[in-house]
């Protein structure tokens, strides 16, 4: 195992390092302050107070009201209760409207409500893995009820329009969810056309295990925990204290820093796409200025994609091929395979994502060891770039 300090860190779409100023926040609610926030004597009062404030400072962050915050297990956790939540609350089925390069826990929650008699409509993207509004218009049915379009893909890094998609949701008085995971913190997000957005703390350098799902005042959700009736109804189970006020703290920090941070991400995507675009039969997947700050993707000809995550390994550099969640699987990604990507370059897809603490030294470690690499793998490969 090669040391910790000389390892290099480039797969923050998957998680991040918690900051030292998220895990001071979080420290007292261990040990000192351990109380249920639910329990009346001084212990849970202190909680409580940790609990509201917390949601209030959020809520400001986003130009939301606290009462619109509403906490999760994770963004796995928002997403569904936003799907699923609004289909379960309605007394019929119903249309739904979503894009082919959503996260898993979109696209398995719109699957899981077919045999319940809800229709779907997957939209297609153009090759940088944009949805076009006017697919969105045209898809719009009467019995269409919720649209969910990613803010940014997590694997590739596109944004999407979702200003432009919300009014026309809200137009036709249709309920517009995001996943904004890898927006929050990193981009300025309105929620003017949003009725809910997820989002999970651990992307933005705070604790696993904790999410929210914003949901404006008025949206008609169906709770998928039922219990002590915590978050409003919404979200039964006692709250998770130290998660919260550490979400709490990396949000402000992300807010604080996110002009000098996301402006030093951009200048390192911009050198990345200028120097691995060298390497032969290397292709950019995603959009080139449409883009999250932090992630670049790249396809390699004539290699797999988890022979070369493992050799940067080796070499002390981790990086990903795409989305954490579905790396056990084999399977070319859904989103390549939506932007077109080739099958053949598809398996050999390498995702680089910066984080706050990333450096222009880590990416001259990258930029060294990776068209080695490649050249390494292309050599042992039974399909020869070029033929």
């Amino acid at each position: 195992m090669i040391p910790m300090p000389d390892r290099v860190y480039l797969d923050n779409s998957a998680t991040t390092a918690v900051a030292p100023e998220v895990l001071a926040a979080m420290r007292p609610y261990f040990d000192a302050r351990y109380g249920n926030a639910s329990s009346l004597h001084s212990f849970g009062r202190e909680a409580r107070q940790a609990v509201d404030e917390s949601r209030a400072a959020m809520a400001d962050a986003l130009a939301a009201r606290p009462e619109e915050i509403v906490f999760t297990s994770g963004a796995t956790e928002a997403d569904n209760l936003a799907i699923l939540g609004s289909a379960l609350a309605r007394s019929g089925g119903g249309h739904i409207l979503t894009s082919k390069i959503e996260h898993d826990a979109i696209l398995r929650a719109v699957e899981w409500l077919k045999p319940m008699g809800f229709d779907v409509t997957l939209l297609d993207v153009d090759g940088t893995g944009r949805v076009a509004p006017g697919d969105v218009a045209s898809a719009f049915r009467k019995d269409t009820f919720l649209v969910s379009i990613m803010a940014g893909n997590n694997e590739i890094g596109t944004r999407e329009p979702i200003d432009e998609i919300g009014r026309l949701c809200h137009d036709r008085g249709v309920l517009f969810h995001t996943d904004a995971v890898q927006a929050v913190g990193k981009e300025m997000l309105s929620l003017e056309n949003v009725d809910m957005l997820s989002a999970s703390a651990h992307k933005l350098h705070g604790p696993k295990g904790v999410g929210f799902l914003y949901v404006r005042r008025g949206t008609r959700l169906a709770p998928l925990l039922h219990g002590g009736g915590h978050e409003r109804g919404l979200r039964s189970g006692t709250e998770n204290v130290p998660g919260i006020v550490g979400f709490a703290a990396a949000l402000a920090l992300a807010q604080a820093e996110r002009v000098d941070v996301t402006s030093r991400m951009r200048r390192l995507r911009e050198r990345l796409m200028t120097e691995v675009l060298k390497i032969p039969a290397t292709r950019l997947n995603g959009h080139r200025a449409e883009s999250l700050p932090h992630i670049t993707n790249f396809s390699f000809a004539g290699i797999e994609g988890e022979s070369l995550v493992m050799k940067l390994d080796e070499a002390g550099i981790a990086a990903s091929t795409g989305s954490a969640c579905s790396s056990p699987n084999l399977e070319p990604s859904h989103v390549l395979v939506a932007i077109g990507v080739p099958l053949s370059m598809a398996h050999g897809s390498l995702r680089i994502s910066t984080g706050r603490d990333t450096t222009d030294a880590d990416i001259d470690r990258l930029l060294e060891a990776l068209p080695r690499v490649v050249a390494e793998l292309r050599a042992m490969s039974p399909f020869k770039v070029g033929e």
